[in-house]
């Protein structure tokens, strides 16, 4: 595995602004969002709003994703990504979701998730993930994906690579009538095949006019999962590898997640809606 120095926080730009026309999501300004009371299951007019959102948002990834390369900061992988959400109508979901200060989330090699865009500078061999989340006629769309930074050591180009194979086998194995539980069964049995962690405590969720409704998607077989996939349901898989263990620490500020080995780790997401022969994906550019 590559022999770089381990991460630490950067500074962090003030928060960029969104045009007031732009509508925002109803948890902006608040401490935490308003629970989901709505269905799981939503109707064709949510489904097509949901692809205008996911497409933005796939689109809004796609050009961030350009800009990654040596010496490029996160910071500015944030600005390309708001720049291209606004400009399209459509609101940051994760600006402001429960205090979260950007619009996108920047996590590089031994960070699992939610990592914060400063002014870490990308390095010749670092593996970058963004995810980014758009909302727009008051819906989001979610998507992730893990790229490579420069000359990347094979252990983590193949990790990459295998995670990004996962979430393709999970999205496979989505049909109405099969418990939500056969998703993880999937990921965590192609997963060990190359003795990866998978990581537990964070998971996909339920999407649709709230960014997370309550419904969890677990990436690994969990026996808890039981809820039966039905045409309209709109969630999202993004399962999180490791090249040990699952455990994790937080840092400080709350948000960034770093495996507890500091070895490193790859995600992948898209979201998805269950039709009556498997799963159309949302978030395509």
């Amino acid at each position: 595995m590559s022999g770089q120095s381990l991460l630490v926080p950067g500074e962090i730009t003030p928060v960029r602004s969104v045009p007031g026309n732009i509508r925002r999501p109803e948890y902006v300004g608040k401490p935490a969002p308003t629970p989901y009371t709505g269905p799981e299951v939503q109707d064709s007019d949510t489904v097509e709003r949901m692809r205008i959102a996911g497409r933005i948002a796939a689109q809004a990834m796609e050009e961030a994703a350009k800009h990654i390369a040596p010496g490029v900061t996160t910071d500015e992988l944030d600005r390309v990504a708001h720049d291209f959400m606004v400009d399209h109508g459509a609101y940051p979901s994760t600006l402001g979701y429960r205090g979260f200060p950007k619009s996108l989330c920047t996590s590089l090699n031994e960070v699992i998730c939610h990592g914060i865009p400063d002014s870490t500078v990308l390095r010749d061999g670092d593996i970058v993930n963004l995810d980014v989340t758009a909302y727009i006629n008051g819906v989001h769309g979610d998507n992730n994906a893990t790229y490579l930074c420069g000359e990347v050591d094979e252990e983590s180009r193949l990790l990459v690579e295998r995670t990004r194979e996962s979430l393709n086998r999970a999205i496979k194995a989505v049909r109405p009538g099969r418990q939500i539980n056969v998703i993880g069964r999937v990921i965590e049995s192609y997963a060990k095949r190359f003795g990866y962690g998978v990581v537990r405590d964070f998971t996909g969720h339920g999407i649709n006019s709230s960014f997370h409704s309550g419904l969890i998607i677990p990436h690994y077989d969990s026996p808890h999962a039981t809820t039966v996939m039905q045409p309209g349901m709109t969630f999202t898989i993004e399962p999180m590898l490791t090249l040990g263990t699952h455990e994790y620490d937080l840092w400080e500020d709350g948000w960034t997640v770093v495996t507890k080995d500091r070895k490193r780790t790859a995600q992948f997401e898209h979201t998805l809606v269950v039709t009556e022969t498997g799963a159309e994906i949302l978030t395509l550019p």
